[in-house]
């Protein structure tokens, strides 16, 4: 039995967005779903507490971050990723792919794996698939990634087919060294920039490894929105309708809604988390830079739509106030919030998937968030 399965609950007459839920070790989570990112086994500023109290049912750990530091012997010593951090929910771990080709600009790709330097001390380091794969192992998440290149925006079709190849060869490597396949679900990740006949390649490879799940990735790398979603339109289809789809990277409420309605399952990104830092919060009017002067005298909440925990007791004047003090609470109370709101949202989209009316709720939603003006702000 594999560790990880996919209940498909209902298909939405009005888009063919899919209903369903994700049974894991760690518990089951209904999808379509957003996963809090937890880099380096916290999600920055939050509780475990509070993560469960706005319904997180799975966060995102990061294999690169955590071999660094602390290492992986560490967690593994320590019982694993969930009882190192307290968190008795699901985890997918990612493949550390991304951080080596994002954070190191010394790395030289060869067949057996990544040679590159560590972003902190600048020593030299090695990745390969199998290396990959025993720290993911040692950390114990439920989900564990296949290591992948993840190539830049724009590639051309030469690098690309190149890259994609490989990819598909390091999979092989993956699932032969993974150790824990009782516990631990692997997931593919199907490449191949915005060319359609190597999304294909990599999606007929990928799948005939009959993995128990499969991540699209090399997207919300820079590219325009309408090329991700015509990526997703023809690479979709290509993944099995019995097994989790997840797309990598993405957190915008635009995206998530369009994804969606494109049949994924999963996302996750650190954008909500990032941004709340700065003093950006998402409301269902739209993008709001809390720490503006306009709020300094404002005492309502951020979102007077939101039932979250922030809205219904603290005002935007004070946590203009606090994050312009530089007070750790008031990037607690907007990371809160925003956190609350991509997992609220979600939750509307699956109700709206059980009703049959994803489409109008997509309207709805783009028209109250300002998504339909010509001169829209995003993140």
């Amino acid at each position: 039995m594999t560790p990880i399965t996919y209940e498909l609950i209902k298909t939405c007459k009005q888009t063919g967005a899919r209903l369903g839920r994700v049974h894991t070790p760690h518990g089951s989570f209904d999808t379509p779903t957003f996963m809090p990112v937890g880099t380096l086994a916290t999600v920055k500023t939050m509780s475990p507490e509070e993560l469960q109290e706005m319904n997180a049912n799975i966060i995102l750990s990061n294999t690169y971050h955590l071999w660094l530091r602390p290492g992986e012997d560490i967690v593994r010593e320590a019982g694993g990723l969930h009882k190192f951090m307290n968190w008795d929910g699901a985890i997918l771990t990612d493949s550390g792919g991304f951080q080596v080709f994002s954070l190191s600009d010394m790395r030289e790709i060869k067949e057996e794996g990544v040679h590159f330097r560590n972003h902190l001390s600048g020593d030299k380091l090695f990745l390969s698939p199998e290396r990959a794969m025993e720290i993911q192992n040692a950390l114990g998440s439920d989900i564990m990634m296949a290591f992948d290149e993840c190539p830049p925006y724009p590639a051309s079709y030469e690098y690309m087919k190149s890259s994609v190849e490989r990819t598909s060869r390091w999979a092989e490597r993956c699932l032969e060294a993974h150790q824990r396949q009782h516990d631990q679900g692997l997931f593919g990740i199907i490449q191949g920039g915005e060319y359609e006949d190597l999304r294909k390649l990599s999606a007929q490879d990928l799948v005939s490894l009959d993995l128990p799940g499969y991540a699209i990735g090399g997207l919300s790398v820079g590219e325009p929105k309408d090329v991700m979603n015509r990526v997703l339109d023809f690479t979709a289809p290509l993944m099995p309708s019995n097994k989790p789809r997840y797309l990598m990277g993405v957190g915008s409420p635009d995206s998530l809604i369009d994804g969606a309605i494109r049949g994924i399952d999963m996302f996750d990104c650190v954008l909500p988390t990032r941004i709340a830092r700065n003093g950006t919060c998402m409301t269902s009017n739209g993008r709001l830079v809390v720490r503006n002067a306009k709020f300094a005298r404002d005492f309502g909440p951020i979102d007077e739509n939101c039932d979250c925990h922030v809205c219904k007791n603290y005002s935007r004047a004070y946590i203009r106030h606090l994050i312009k003090c530089n007070e750790t609470f008031g990037f607690r109370l907007t990371t809160y919030h925003n956190l609350y709101f991509l997992l609220k949202l979600m939750e509307q989209v699956r109700t709206a998937i059980a009703e049959d009316r994803l489409g109008d709720f997509k309207e709805e939603f783009f028209e109250q968030y300002g998504l339909n003006k010509p001169d829209a702000k995003n993140f």
